[in-house]
């Protein structure tokens, strides 16, 4: 029995031997450290200065809480919009076109001080009344979508009523002028617009509408923030409200902030029948569409040369 296992324990082998390969037998052995030593003390030469340690926490300290702070702000605060394609590009335009309204109409007013000087002393030796006129006018439509009507799906707003107890599609506002009409003008005949030869206007109030120098303090609503330099002319809320419901995209001139020129009125002149209206519509909806730098700075330097000419004055 012992010498037939053991044959079989020497042809296992010898099967084993041919199918495995074989493997050298080698040792490794680690290295041990020796006679090293480490001073953790460091020497006065070797310690940190003021100012290192001071750049250290700041970087640390005051960075990593800046860029946390900065980071949860444009998170939280900032409105999605904001995150849509092209909408960072029209927020730089609106920043860049209101800081080009407060340098132009500071520059205005500075230019102008010789006319603030004699006008007003010039329309009360023509005709009794106040130096200047107010009226109220609609400005920049701040609430693009009627949420308290319509209400969205994404919107909780629950309120139940209109928040505007009056729609007049945009901002009210006081507009100032020198005054070129006799006083009280429209106390018998309500809003109405003006026409060549009309006989409200005054004598010295001709010369100012033609050259449109009465438009001058409107330089002051512009610093304020409810007009602009370039952009559509505002209308009073009668005419806004019935103009609207007549011309077909007159509405959409509110979406952008009004102007003390603009290419309607450069092109049409002061408003005087519903065809004029419209064609001011048109040019109105097409500044709104190319409005730019470039388009502002061209419809100024028009602006002079209809100053100037006293051209579509009436």
């Amino acid at each position: 029995m012992d010498s037939a296992k053991g044959g079989n324990n020497l042809s296992n082998a010898s099967v084993r031997s041919e199918t495995a390969a074989a493997v050298s037998n080698r040792s490794f052995s680690y290295g041990v450290a020796s006679g090293l030593t480490v001073d953790t003390a460091l020497t006065d030469s070797q310690a940190l200065s003021t100012s290192d340690q001071f750049n250290f926490l700041f970087s640390e300290y005051f960075k990593g809480l800046l860029f946390v702070l900065v980071s949860s702000m444009f998170i939280f605060a900032v409105p999605v919009a904001l995150t849509r394609h092209g909408s960072i590009k029209g927020l730089l335009m609106g920043i860049a076109k209101r800081a080009m309204d407060i340098i132009g109409s500071l520059v205005g007013l500075i230019l102008t001080i010789p006319f603030w000087l004699v006008i007003p002393a010039v329309i009360k030796l023509d005709s009794p009344g106040p130096v200047f006129y107010t009226q109220t006018r609609i400005g920049l439509n701040r609430r693009r979508n009627q949420r308290r009507l319509y209400q969205k799906a994404d919107v909780n707003d629950k309120r139940r009523r209109e928040r505007r107890r009056t729609d007049y599609m945009g901002k009210p506002f006081k507009v100032l002028k020198f005054r070129t009409m006799v006083n009280d003008a429209e106390k018998k005949s309500g809003p109405v617009w003006a026409s060549k030869g009309d006989p409200r206007i005054t004598r010295i109030g001709k010369l100012l509408r033609k050259t449109r120098i009465d438009e001058i303090p409107q330089f002051l609503n512009v610093l304020k923030g409810d007009m602009s330099l370039v952009g559509p002319r505002p209308e009073r809320p009668s005419f806004v409200m019935d103009l609207s419901t007549k011309i077909k995209g007159y509405s959409n001139r509110l979406n952008v902030r009004p102007g003390l020129t603009g290419l309607a009125q450069v092109e049409n002149g002061y408003d005087s029948s519903l065809t004029s209206v419209v064609r001011k519509v048109r040019y109105d909806l097409e500044y709104i569409e190319k409005r730019g730098f470039w388009t502002d700075i061209k419809i100024m330097l028009k602006t002079v040369i209809v100053v100037l000419t006293g051209r579509g004055a009436c």
